[in-house]
This record gives C-alpha cells, sequence and structure tokens, in this order.
C-alpha cells in the first residue's frame, strides 16, 4: 500500500484558522495540542491560528453556526472546512487542508 503524499504548505499559501473550544476540558486541550502540532508540522510560517473560548464569546460561535466544540474552521484558502472533534485524526485534517494529495489517498 503506497503512503499518501503529505506535503507543507506552498509560499504562496496562507491558512487562517480558528478553533473554536470550550474551556479548558481535557477534549478542548487536546484539540488545541493536535492542531498546534499539525500545523507547526506543516503549515510552519503560513498561518493563523485563532483559538475562540465559546463561553467566553458566545456571539462568535452563533456567527459561525457553531453547533459542537471542538470546531476547527478553516477559512482560507478556499474552500472553507470544517472539521468536530480534538483534531486526533491527523489524516483527516491533513486531507481537509489539502496538505495530503487525495488522488492517492484511500
Amino acid at each position: 500500500m503506497t503512503e499518501p503524499r503529505v506535503h507543507t504548505a506552498p509560499a504562496a499559501d496562507h491558512y487562517v484558522l480558528r478553533l473554536y473550544i470550550t474551556g479548558s476540558t481535557p477534549r478542548s486541550i487536546r484539540a488545541l495540542s493536535n492542531i498546534r502540532r499539525i500545523c507547526n508540522e506543516h503549515l510552519a510560517g503560513h498561518y493563523d491560528l485563532e483559538v475562540i473560548d465559546i463561553a467566553e464569546h458566545p456571539t462568535l460561535a452563533e456567527g459561525e453556526q457553531i453547533i459542537a466544540a471542538p470546531t476547527l474552521i478553516k477559512h482560507l484558502p478556499l474552500p472553507l472546512r470544517r472539521f468536530i472533534g480534538d483534531m486526533s485524526q491527523t489524516e483527516r485534517i491533513l486531507l481537509g487542508l489539502d496538505l495530503v494529495d487525495s488522488t492517492r489517498h484511500p
């Protein structure tokens, strides 16, 4: 079985990500840790990650129609994508961020 081709973001791509969490719950902490690791390994220098606690900023979560937390939203580059959970499914996140060659991914 061939491994999917993982690459880092091209210099022209800048990722704008928002992670919605609920306080310092274990799931929120895990999601933040996982997405930071993914970003540092694959998007170093090419991303902005904004972390929003929906308990502190409920109107921001309402405006984005957040129905579960943690939720990661990729605003740029388009298309917009949403990921729900603790961000532990690295392959799924990489695929959604277009950092895995989807033609070679099972």
